[in-house]
């Protein structure tokens, strides 16, 4: 009898931002790390999505038409689940900075984010999602 040869699990990373050139960037920069990226133009569209239960990590720009990236964050908090986000935004606020990190956020990166800085934050992202217990 053969036995199941069990592949590991791949962490998956939903990008989300309303501008399309981003989405693609950072989609091609989390490819390259070996990471699984799904991207959505909006919050609406990821909650919609089977990544919504399925993400190790989340990228979200801050401003987007409709739902926030911190409004976001708030609605996934109060349904209990925690995912790891980083934010980025090209309107970089003190105020909303520490209101997002206050509430979890692993990073929060001003647009045009250094690749680099991307990868550790990916790193710490995927390393909280893995430390999580098992639901």
């Amino acid at each position: 009898m053969l036995a199941t040869l069990r592949r590991p699990k791949v962490p998956v990373v939903s990008i989300i931002d309303d501008d399309k050139s981003v989405r693609a960037a950072t989609n091609r920069l989390v490819r390259s790390l070996g990471l699984e990226p799904h991207m959505f133009s909006s919050a609406e569209e990821f909650l919609q999505s089977p990544q919504r239960n399925g993400s190790s990590c989340v990228i979200a720009d801050i401003r987007m038409p409709g739902i926030s990236g911190v409004a976001l964050q708030k609605l996934l908090m109060d349904e209990g689940q925690n995912l790891p986000i980083i934010f980025i935004t090209a309107f970089p606020e003190e105020k909303i900075k520490d209101q997002a990190l206050e509430a979890g956020a692993v990073a929060y990166l001003a647009k045009p984010f250094d690749g680099k800085t991307m990868i550790k934050c990916l790193s710490e992202a995927i390393k909280r999602a893995s430390d999580k217990p098992s639901e």
